[in-house]
């Protein structure tokens, strides 16, 4: 299991040592139940004595009883330190993406971070539970099991010395066959999910254009392919069981001749028969095993692909001596130049200068794509200048507490987004303690009251996810309130009425000026 993973045990630890603790003393009572077993046979059953056979019984169940209370014990806490680790992977992950920035979050595509915090969690958690059990579990049982075949019969005994690195080496071979598949299936996935993502996501524009059809074969395409991996892995992997039991059979026979000739010729008795059968069942079952090397390697692309997000180095930090005060709203760009790909790449800014003052108001106009939006994520340092610097309040904005900065910008896009939740729950994104009076305020200098006061909930109704119950309008003018209500030093407005009416934009400019 990757180190770095392994980190976010943490309060789990316990747990996760205690298991295999219960795990082998579990298995040491399922090696000494056998035993017994054969005192009742050979001592108790053979000289019809009751006593011994009810006095070896109560042994016989006390030790079943504790095996189950440490195996159920085992399992409650594998279980509680698998979904504990997990917890906290999906904690780790999702408080890192927190920390990105736009260019760290531009490496992952956003089907790929939901598919890691999902789909290969889940193959972790369950590949942890199994390694703290089972591989406790099966080499102990192995060697007792064994240890115990030894004393009873060694011949048998020579037998599985044979048999445990066949089969142990045959079932690890068809583990290693069926990896390269697995892997292959789990990037595959984030294909599959970007795929369904962008048609819920864009499920207007495909009934607008009638391109379901397309859609669907797209889909399909995508699906057909992972179940085609997945196909083939489990086919190769389907060999397991059938090898496992071809094996347990063929030496079953075998002991079965070997002791029933050893009975025959009186160096064997039947209740030690009986034992060595339980013993070979408990050591070929346990060989079993190697199945959670299938797991741990379909979990090791999973493990990868997790560490590739906790091991990603934001590229904004704060430094120790961050500045925590904006002065003012000033802003300079002192020869910016820009690229989206660094120093090497083609330039959205080049050499550009800029100076204004605290309270003035500018627009910025320009073609399409020619980086107006661009310049504007520099000042909240959503991105980092290639080469020059970008100044607000007299202070390189590389400077500043990012926290600090970006709570005196304020930026409304033209393609905003609202969350799930009440209106006065996305307003209270820009401040967490304003009044219904301020949140009121805020939307009638933005026009949004009108349409508010509209809905039979008022400020109360329910938003769903995206806005998707609200027009583009209606959102962009929730928007602008959520961000005055920031009350910031700076504000950004990129075509931010682009779907408002162009009376209601003159009202809510008016408001702008007076305020």
């Amino acid at each position: 299991m990757n180190k770095t993973l392994l980190k976010s045990v943490r309060e789990y630890k316990k747990q996760s040592f205690l298991t295999p603790f219960f795990v082998i003393l579990e298995v040491f009572m399922e090696v000494l139940i056998p035993l017994e077993m054969a005192k009742i046979i050979d001592v108790g059953i053979a000289n019809g004595n009751l006593n011994y056979i009810i006095q070896r019984g109560i042994i016989l169940v006390a030790m079943a009883m504790l095996a189950l209370f440490f195996g159920v014990t085992a399992g409650n806490m594998a279980a509680v330190a698998a979904a504990g680790y997990s917890k906290n992977l999906r904690h780790d992950i999702f408080y890192k993406i927190q920390q990105f920035s736009f260019k760290n979050i531009d490496h992952f595509s956003t089907s790929g971070l939901v598919t890691r915090m999902t789909t290969d969690i889940t193959n972790v958690q369950m590949a942890y539970m199994m390694s703290i059990r089972l591989l406790a579990r099966a080499p102990i049982m192995i060697i007792l099991s064994w240890v115990m075949t030894l004393v009873l019969n060694k011949t048998v005994a020579m037998l599985f010395l044979i048999v445990i690195p066949l089969l142990g080496g045959t079932l690890i071979f068809i583990a290693k066959k069926a990896h390269p598949h697995f892997i292959k299936v789990f990037d595959e996935y984030d294909v599959l999910n970007n795929s369904v993502q962008e048609n819920v996501n864009a499920s207007r524009v495909v009934k607008a254009f009638v391109r379901e059809d397309y859609e669907i074969d797209k889909f399909h395409i995508i699906s057909k392919y992972v179940y085609s991996l997945f196909t083939k892995a489990e086919k190769i992997v389907a060999w397991n069981s059938p090898v496992m039991q071809f094996t347990m059979y063929v030496v079953i026979l075998v002991i079965v001749a070997i002791g029933g000739n050893s009975i025959v010729t009186g160096t064997m008795q039947t209740g030690e028969l009986t034992s060595i059968i339980v013993y070979s069942l408990q050591i070929l079952m346990s060989l079993m095993v190697t199945f959670v090397f299938v797991m741990i390697m379909i979990a090791e692309a999973s493990t990868d692909r997790i560490a590739e997000v906790l091991n990603e180095e934001p590229e904004m930090q704060d430094s120790d001596d961050a500045v925590k005060d904006v002065a003012n709203g000033e802003i300079i760009f002192d020869h910016v130049n820009f690229s989206y790909a660094g120093k090497d790449g083609t330039l959205s800014l080049k050499d550009v200068c800029l100076h204004i003052q605290s309270g003035q108001t500018i627009g910025i106009i320009g073609g399409t794509g020619s980086s107006k939006s661009s310049l504007v994520n520099l000042i909240s340092r959503l991105y980092d200048v290639s080469e020059g610097a970008v100044y607000v309040g007299g202070k390189d904005v590389r400077s500043y507490d990012l926290d600090t900065l970006r709570n005196e910008v304020s930026v409304v896009l033209q393609n905003n987004v609202l969350f799930s939740g009440s209106i006065y729950d996305n307003l209270r994104w820009g401040n967490p303690d304003a009044t219904d009076e301020q949140c009121r305020h805020a939307c009638d200098l933005a026009c949004a009251s009108e349409f508010i006061n509209r809905f039979p909930d008022g400020y109360n109704t329910h938003i769903e996810q995206g806005g998707s119950n609200v027009s583009g309008g209606q959102k962009q003018r929730l928007c602008i309130a959520r961000a005055l209500l920031k009350d910031p030093k700076i504000l950004i407005l990129d075509d931010s009425t682009s779907a408002v009416d162009t009376a209601t934009d003159a009202k809510i400019r008016k408001a702008f000026a007076e305020e």
